[in-house]
């Protein structure tokens, strides 16, 4: 009888890998990886594929046992690169000879990795975040394809990050894989998370050791299996700095190893060793990674910069600038944002300077226009830029007396790169976007004055005359301002303006701006599209030499644009409003019941707790903010932006906790559920009291909502008007309206539908005030993002709640925040204004029927913006088909059927209509 091999781990390529107690650590290769490898991935998105496979090889002769393959990015057909990139390099013997490590977040991908495998590979990962069945689903498939797997410490609540949790749920899993689907306990690798230490917030000082000491237990109690992880993320809070981060590493798997620690994803072949490692830095990361000290962050970055090799960053505490002469002491606080020493150092430079203007002319110009250049150069990044600004602010600020008294005394008003109006159109309160251009252009010696939010169309014109004003620049977030920024563009042009217009703001683009507004302005009329084009296009406006070249190139990709626009509809023609109506979404309601909701009626709530908020938080829109492109929380990695992310993020935490303790912002939501049913491309809502619902209000968690009875006295209904598409599509494929979503009035269904509104805006104006008058305008941005922040939380908290509590038709539902922020739930909750309901003016209706403004505090502008800025409406449908999608183009008849329903006149909904670029009124 043969004997039983020993329970060993076995992978394979070409040639097998046979993992036992006495192999060394096993490195899994890291570089081929988008997530991971800015290198990588620029080759995997440019079709560059023969150079990623050199990436590949490397990865192998430099040390690698496994290549981990991650095709996980925005751009890409993951599964379709993934495909490509595994079958070239199982024809490249060198490489293929190890075995693959299939990468990824999404399922269908890894299961197109692993058909792909000529061997006995790995796959990373699966957890239990979405459930035990959806676990042992795909454990049950890693071994029908006859893989090993990962395991990340990640369950149902969340990633662990303490050892306790780490250990439960790996304990968990394991019981799960061998007991329910004999899961062979060598193919079985543990991640219980490798976390970043030495952020500067204090509950991260204990990831490493929690990640050492989860290992040792966890290898204690499971000795056939392995323990895993990504060991870069342990050093991400010193990007840049890679000396250090080496360091890090090194010392972490010193440790790690010790406890049980036997492979991971490394960049093979980088690591120094960890004798040959400076004694001073040795001691000072092992401080780091044992979390020894309380002061062990800030003790390592003290010498942290005598490693890296290049210029001090602020974040150090390496103060020999202070020896330089006072020029250069002005440019370096510029650069790295040091406002600490700024007016000391500003009044040095006025007393060597024969007037107050030379310092600003002179050294600080001089300063910034190094800030300038680096921007520029993609070597700052937008949050940097607004520090800069602060300190140039508050030097500024400080000469400014000085300035006025040699004003009187000479007449001299000193000189500019030129001076721009801004405003945020009539009808719009948003302004983040605006100010952070303001900030940009003021850097780079443009005279900017700000108008503010919702400026009348003559205030921004009268004020560009009295202020001999060189450009004007319009701002806008929501749909109706594109409306409101072409009356401007027409009032310009009847005024005799001739000073060149830009435009900007989330909503805007540069095909709207050549098909809608520049046709009504003869001068120059140029669309921007961030704060880093702005300062480009104003100074080719300015410029004598490069004003006419920069005009001319900007009139012909319009004109491109609108000869497009006129050839466009090849294989996108409209249906007519009947064909698309008869094409509309089935509901299925002859074997679908809706359900009632537990709490029917309209429900407020005055204060909510913001600290149940902060989980909820989705931090990705907070970087786009400040144009740091990338997803939370793989942007605080990225190898671009990561360092800069990563120090914008802990600003971001550290004033978000001071918000929060200190209630700087006032929470209020509000909403309703009624009776409904569809009637054609309407909805008819009955607002009657509905009764008592079919939930017991005792059980509704803390904090509970009020009651607030029916806001509308006397009316029985209310009607929603939407818009239906019309494109022309295969018979299987639905033409979408959100009505479609209700059950049909002559169906005998009773369905329900719900609004929302809600704000996180409430107080935040002395703040914000409190921050431009020290002029701050990184911290009076940061709040207001962390505002926006808010008031999107508390929307997903509060959809949250309706699903589980007060409609409770989802009362199980068991969801982490990214699979909330991945809308991994059932239904919608879409928004007036958005691509499914793009016209704004439904608010009025939705508005009256919650009574917002008594409610929330909340306020509609002529526009139909929200005033505070830092709020979201819309309505809730519980359909479990309801989906999100884009109304798009709509044909003339359709507006005047809408026109029709809701009792307006053809004009006033073509002006509602005005900015959707695919209506066309003739």
């Amino acid at each position: 009888m043969t004997a039983a091999l020993p329970r060993q781990t076995r992978l394979s390529g070409l040639e097998p890998l046979q993992i036992t107690p006495e192999s060394n650590f096993v490195n899994v290769g890291e570089r081929t990886n988008v997530t991971g490898s800015a290198q990588f991935k620029k080759l995997i998105l440019e079709g560059r594929l023969d150079e990623a496979v050199v990436v590949a090889r490397q990865q192998v002769e430099s040390g690698a046992q496994v290549i981990d393959v991650n095709m996980d990015e925005g751009l890409l057909d993951s599964q379709k690169a993934m495909v490509e990139f595994l079958n070239l390099i199982a024809a490249e013997p060198d490489i293929a000879r190890v075995p693959v490590m299939v990468d990824s977040s999404k399922w269908n991908v890894i299961e197109a990795g692993l058909q792909c495998l000529q061997g006995k590979g790995i796959v990373n990962s699966i957890s239990m975040k979405e459930g035990e069945d959806e676990f042992l689903r795909q454990a049950r498939l890693v071994r029908r394809y006859g893989a090993a797997v990962v395991v990340m410490a990640f369950d149902e609540v969340g990633q662990a990050d303490t050892i306790e949790r780490k250990v439960e749920i790996c304990s968990r899993a394991y019981k799960l894989l061998t007991e329910e689907i004999g899961f062979p306990p060598e193919d079985i690798i543990f991640d219980p998370n490798v976390f970043a230490v030495a952020t500067g917030i204090e509950e991260h000082n204990d990831y490493a050791v929690a990640f050492i000491e989860a290992t040792r237990e966890i290898k204690r109690r499971f000795p056939y299996c392995h323990i895993s992880g990504g060991v870069s993320n342990v050093s991400f809070s010193f990007r840049g700095n890679e000396p250090v981060r080496q360091a890090i590493h090194v010392v972490f798997l010193y440790h790690a190893i010790r406890a049980g620690m036997d492979m991971g994803i490394v960049n093979a072949g980088a690591l120094p060793l960890y004798d040959d490692l400076d004694a001073d830095l040795r001691e000072r990361v092992e401080d780091v990674v044992l979390n020894r000290r309380s002061d062990s962050t800030e003790r390592l970055l003290e010498i942290a910069d005598r490693f890296k090799g290049k210029k001090g960053e602020k974040k150090t505490e390496d103060l020999r600038w202070r020896d330089k002469p006072v020029r250069e002491r002005l440019s370096h606080a510029l650069v790295h944002g040091i406002d600490q020493w700024i007016e000391e150092d500003t009044e040095v430079a006025r007393a060597e300077s024969a007037r107050p203007l030379d310092v600003i002319e002179g050294p600080l110009m001089s300063g910034m226009n190094v800030v300038g250049d680096l921007f520029g150069a993609g070597k700052m990044f937008l949050p940097q830029v607004v520090k800069s600004a602060r300190v140039m602010k508050k030097a500024v600020a400080y000469l400014l007396p000085f300035i006025e008294a040699e004003k009187l005394r000479t007449g001299d008003v000193g000189k500019s790169n030129g001076k721009i109006v801004m405003a945020t159109v009539k009808g719009d309160v948003h302004d983040i976007g605006k100010n952070i251009v303001g900030v940009v252009l003021a850097c780079n010696n443009f005279e900017v004055v700000d108008l503010g939010v919702m400026v009348p169309a003559q205030t921004i014109l009268d004020r560009a005359k009295a202020e001999n004003a060189d450009l004007i620049g319009l701002s806008g977030l929501i749909t109706p301002s594109l409306e409101e920024m072409s009356h401007v563009a027409r009032e310009m042009q009847r005024q005799g303006f001739t000073m060149p217009l830009l435009i900007g703001g989330a909503t805007t683009s540069r095909a709207h701006t050549a098909l809608k507004i520049d046709p009504h302005y003869k001068a120059p009329t140029i669309w921007v599209k961030d704060a880093s084009r702005a300062v480009g296009v104003a100074q080719s406006l300015i410029s004598i030499e490069l004003r006419e070249p920069f005009v001319a190139a900007n009139a012909s990709d319009y004109a491109e644009i609108r000869e497009r626009h006129r050839n466009r509809g090849d294989g996108k023609r409209l249906v007519s409003l009947e064909k698309a109506r008869g094409q509309r979404f089935d509901g299925g309601w002859a074997d679908y019941a809706p359900p009632a909701p537990n709490a029917p009626g309209v429900y407020a709530f005055d204060d909510y707790p913001l600290e149940e908020l902060v989980d909820y938080i989705d931090w990705t829109p907070f970087f786009n903010t400040w144009e740091l492109a990338g997803r939370y929380p793989a942007i605080l990695t990225d190898e671009i932006v990561g360092t800069q992310a990563t120090e914008l993020y802990r600003d971001a935490r550290a004033m978000l906790k001071q918000l929060v303790a200190e209630k700087w912002i006032r929470a209020k939501a509000v909403f309703g559920l009624w009776p409904a049913n569809a009637v054609g491309d309407d909805v008819e809502v009955d607002l009657r009291d509905p009764g008592p619902g079919t939930g017991d209000r005792q059980s509704f968690a803390d904090p509970a909502p009020r009651a607030v009875g029916s806001p509308l006295p006397g009316s029985r209904s209310r009607t929603l008007h939407f818009l239906r598409q019309q494109a022309d599509k295969p018979a299987d494929r639905p033409d979408f309206c959100l009505a479609d979503f209700i059950a049909p009035k002559d169906s005998g269904r009773q369905d329900w539908i719900g609004a929302f509104a809600v704000t996180a805006g409430l107080g935040i104006e002395p703040h914000v005030a409190r921050f431009e008058a020290d002029h701050d305008d990184y911290n009076a941005i940061m709040l207001k993002a962390l505002a926006d922040r808010f008031a999107e939380a508390l929307a997903e908290r509060l959809h949250q709640r309706v699903r589980k509590e007060f409609w409770g038709y989802a009362g199980d539902e068991a969801l982490d925040n990214d699979s909330l922020i991945d809308e991994g739930y059932r239904g919608i909750r879409p928004a007036p204004g958005y691509p499914a309901c793009p016209e704004h003016s439904e608010k009025r209706d939705l508005f009256a029927m919650l009574d917002a403004g008594a409610h929330t505090g909340l306020e509609l502008t002529e526009s139909f913006a929200m005033y505070p800025a830092a709020a979201v409406s819309g309505y809730y449908f519980s359909h479990p088909d309801s989906q999100y999608f884009v109304v798009g183009r709509v044909s003339k008849e359709q507006v005047e059927d809408y026109a029709r329903r809701k009792g307006v006149d053809r004009a006033q909904a073509e002006r509602w209509l005005a900015s959707n670029l695919d209506y066309d009124p003739e």
